[in-house]
């Protein structure tokens, strides 16, 4: 079985900043971690490796830096690591995005099962699994909880608002991952090590893949962010101290001024 998971390097959630200028996020300098639904995603590659055979493959998008991504993907067990990084792919939006991870899948060949984290913490579009199987014309199963087999195919549960779905479904597909699907594994030093000495990631351009300028980055990219802006802070509370019919007696009066309670 041959497996191809698309892995996200993100931001630390704790280190986020954005150009006001550009709307995009500035990812130079600050703190980089694996999308944490990505991980699941890989956890699960390994699993039905474990099970059927065959090879997982690790498939990114983003600068040079995101190779230390794909490597953690290797120390946890994947067999490649592909990294899609070229000056054309910058600014690229969700559809600009599954377009370039679908033209390298097609380079390198359909799988028979896709998985991608369910959504990456920079974006929470959840958008770039389900385009990308729409691109590849192959069936797709979003947030799903578990993977179970079920004869030439896999029996699927996924969360809905209320409850779950079950879903019988064939390969080649596409399946994007939540976290209650299991628990990923942690490489130890041993296998760090092993992946560095043994293992490789192949960084791929846009010309190397066969992906068209008209549909890469910016001029692929049907979506803009128009403005970027930090909140501002909610207002301060008020504290009513003194006695405590004094202090109620005021607050029902400060309700009262703001036409929250009537007169």
């Amino acid at each position: 079985m041959k497996i191809i998971v698309c892995v996200k390097q993100v931001p630390d959630t704790n280190d986020v900043k954005t150009d006001v200028e550009t709307g995009r996020i500035i990812r130079e300098g600050v703190v980089s971690m694996v999308n944490p639904d990505d991980r699941h995603a890989m956890e699960e590659a390994l699993r039905l490796r474990q099970k059927h055979g065959g090879s997982v493959i690790a498939l990114s998008m983003g600068p040079m830096q995101a190779k230390n991504a794909l490597m953690q993907m290797l120390a946890m067990g994947a067999d490649e690591g592909y990294l899609l990084c070229d000056p054309l792919f910058a600014g690229s939006d969700t559809w600009a995005t599954a377009y370039a991870l679908g033209t390298c899948i097609q380079h390198l060949g359909l799988p028979d099962v896709i998985l991608c984290g369910r959504q990456a913490t920079d974006g929470d579009t959840a958008q770039v699994g389900p385009q990308l199987a729409e691109y590849l014309g192959i069936p797709q199963v979003t947030q799903v909880r578990a993977v179970v087999e079920h004869g030439a195919g896999f029996r699927v549960e996924a969360f809905m608002e209320e409850g779950y779905r079950v879903v019988k479904v064939a390969p080649p597909l596409l399946l994007t991952v939540s976290s209650e699907c299991n628990q990923p594994r942690y490489p130890n030093m041993i296998q760090i090590v092993q992946a560095h000495r043994k293992k490789k990631v192949t960084v791929l351009s846009a010309a190397d893949i066969g992906a068209l300028a008209e549909f890469s980055g910016l001029n692929g990219s049907p979506t803009r962010v128009k403005r970027v802006f930090v909140p501002a802070p909610p207002p301060k509370g008020e504290l009513f101290d003194g006695p405590p019919h004094e202090a109620v007696e005021a607050f029902i009066m400060k309700l009262k001024e703001y036409h929250l309670v009537p007169s």
